[in-house]
């Protein structure tokens, strides 16, 4: 898998050129936050007012499909349930990405646009972050690529964990 990287800004997104976004939700978190409270944003509160019918919940598990255009480029966005945002750890971001990884495959969409659970935050540093996903990204070589939305600070973190991961595997 190829990661690539974007800050996260309306802007950013429309010039991405995926078919796919993927952000998560959270139980604990309203209005939304992150990539989630840019759509929420640009689909004028379609998040939010999904969030007080209680079609999204944010809980650990829940995938919601909503589609982007036209307001957004993208074809469809996908809204990841990461439980309580407090209780992110190891074992439930793993879990979340297990399943962004398992509905992309589902969807036969080898690119996407992700933010990673808790990052909008930093419940989970960037390093970690970059370890976690590229452990439960090894099994699976349907995906090519993902563009991560991430600052710039963690987007050289992330990058570089990923030089260190690409000569850790050509020594062994």
């Amino acid at each position: 898998m190829d990661l690539r990287f974007i800050t996260p800004s309306l802007r950013k997104l429309d010039l991405a050129g995926s078919e796919v976004l993927a952000a998560c939700t959270f139980e604990n978190e309203r209005p939304p936050h992150g990539v989630a409270g840019l759509v929420d944003f640009r689909l004028a509160g379609r998040v939010s007012n999904l969030m007080l019918r209680g079609d999204i919940s944010g809980k650990l598990g829940e995938v919601a499909l909503l589609p982007g255009k036209p307001r957004l480029s993208f074809d469809k966005v996908l809204l990841f349930g990461g439980g309580d945002l407090g209780e992110l750890n190891d074992r439930v971001f793993g879990l979340i990405i297990e399943g962004m990884l398992a509905t992309l495959s589902g969807l036969r969409a080898r690119s996407a646009v992700v933010e990673l659970p808790g990052r909008h935050v930093d419940a989970i540093e960037p390093d970690r972050a970059a370890d976690l996903l590229l452990e439960r990204a090894a099994s699976r070589p349907e995906h090519d690529l993902w563009t991560l939305v991430e600052p710039v600070d963690a987007q050289r973190v992330i990058n570089q964990r990923m030089i260190q991961e690409r000569r850790r595997v050509r020594t062994l």
